[in-house]
């Protein structure tokens, strides 16, 4: 959760006259996010099968016997996904020194878009999975449609409609399940 305290960090400053403080506050928070990736990397013992590097489970609420818990871990298949997140944010950030057009916006919209990749890769629980799978489309549509393409709003509406039937269809089978 460290890009949020970054996307809150990035919210409070003077959009004018902060840009540069801006950018170097979304470079370092991605950066030092990257970093803390590899300590990960470093924690993480490769022969062993288990989920390891968890969080949790902590009950978030019951219904209809249903437990949702807050449960984070990483195995051999989601660290290199996390480190591969962390990493290209970091460089996507670095690279984003072009953008001239909100730059405010776009560099809280990106970190926010960070915690929900990093959530979707670490979430042990299908609910909690879902959450931070829809974190991480809300500012995907606004990064495609205010700073993408010349068929910007075409490609963000598009997106939304791709996305919004595949969240339902996803949400309906974890409610099956």
């Amino acid at each position: 959760f460290l890009p949020v305290v970054g996307m809150v960090i990035i919210l409070l400053m003077h959009k004018e006259k902060h840009v540069t403080a801006i950018r170097w506050t979304a470079n370092l928070v991605a950066g030092l996010v990257f970093v803390l990736s590899l300590l990960a990397l470093t924690a993480f013992i490769p022969g062993d099968a288990r989920m390891q590097l968890q969080e949790g489970p902590t009950p978030w609420f019951a219904a209809a016997g249903v437990v949702v818990n807050y449960h984070l871990g990483a195995d051999g298949l989601s660290l290199p996904l996390i480190i591969l997140t962390t990493l290209l944010t970091f460089l996507c950030t670095i690279y984003s020194w072009r953008i001239t057009h909100r730059v405010k916006e776009y560099m809280a919209f990106f970190m926010l878009l960070e915690v929900g990749m990093l959530g979707t890769f670490s979430a042990l629980d299908f609910f909690l999975f879902y959450v931070f799978w829809e974190i991480s489309l809300v500012p995907m549509y606004f990064l495609i449609g205010i700073w993408g393409g010349p068929r910007r709003e075409y490609a963000a509406i598009k997106f939304f409609i791709y996305t919004l039937v595949g969240s339902l269809a996803m949400l309906l089978a974890i409610l099956a399940l």
